[in-house]
């Protein structure tokens, strides 16, 4: 560079390594070096970041760990595909976002379902394991049979009733029924010895419960109350001779 009227002529040069003093190479390394490790937390940071938003994208918002099969557990009386078809579940819908809650609704809105237990199985199956109803009575319904559980729900109608199980002559089952709901105490309340021989057992009314027992005899119950102490006297009268036992007032009982 030139300066003006007879001036110094002026020229930049790069000054070699050698001319910086060793101490100002230290003091500019260590520099650099402190940078570079205020920087290299956020750089991981951002790195980890990146990698589980990845992650969280491919889970929540793909199909890539989406549903591909609906495993049923525990059916018996109902087949898997009424299951499948209750449930209800999308497939290919992430797994992740399943309503575990809502597919468990549906499935219990079964009649033949007590209650069911819906869970994940990584990496992409949806498990439904099913309680059905047990029945402990059979009411006629014409020429089929409506079966009923211990909480007095019909959840079933057969051809033919199950062996094991007593008929239940009941006008209306259902777990409000307060004739069902008699029945249901006998019929906790009974014997293994009575069960065993129980046939048939009639509610016209609360306070009217018979028993129809084996070799055509009759046990008169009455209402529900006292129905352990009835069933053990009961129990001890099937030894005596008689076609009707009538244990409606344990204390002062009948037989004929």
């Amino acid at each position: 560079m030139m300066a003006g009227g007879g001036g110094r002529n002026w020229r930049l040069v790069r000054a070699d390594t050698d001319a910086v003093p060793s101490s100002v190479r230290r003091f500019m390394a260590r520099a650099r070096q402190r940078r570079l490790q205020a920087a290299l937390p956020w750089a991981v940071g951002l790195g980890v970041l990146l990698v589980i938003g990845g992650l969280l994208y491919m889970v929540y918002a793909t199909p890539v760990l989406g549903v591909r099969e609906v495993r049923v557990v525990g059916a018996d009386t109902l087949s898997t595909a009424q299951v499948e078809q209750a449930a209800a579940v999308t497939m290919r819908e992430p797994l992740a976002r399943m309503d575990l809650d809502a597919i468990r609704d549906r499935v219990q809105s079964l009649p033949a379902v007590d209650h069911a237990v819906v869970s994940r199985s990584w990496p992409a199956a949806v498990v439904v394991e099913v309680v059905e109803r047990t029945p402990v009575a059979a009411v006629r319904a014409g020429k089929q049979f409506t079966l009923v559980d211990g909480e007095g729900v019909p959840f079933r109608t057969v051809e033919r009733k199950p062996s094991g199980i007593p008929l239940a002559a009941l006008a209306a089952p259902g777990p409000d029924n307060v004739e069902t709901k008699a029945m249901l105490t006998v019929l906790g309340s009974l014997s293994e010895e009575l069960r065993d021989q129980l046939l048939q057992i009639s509610v016209p009314a609360p306070a009217r419960i018979e028993l129809s027992l084996r070799k055509d005899r009759t046990v008169i119950w009455g209402d529900d109350s006292e129905s352990e102490t009835k069933a053990q006297v009961s129990t001890a009268l099937l030894k005596k001779k008689g076609d009707t036992i009538d244990v409606s007032a344990p204390a002062v009982v009948t037989i004929r």
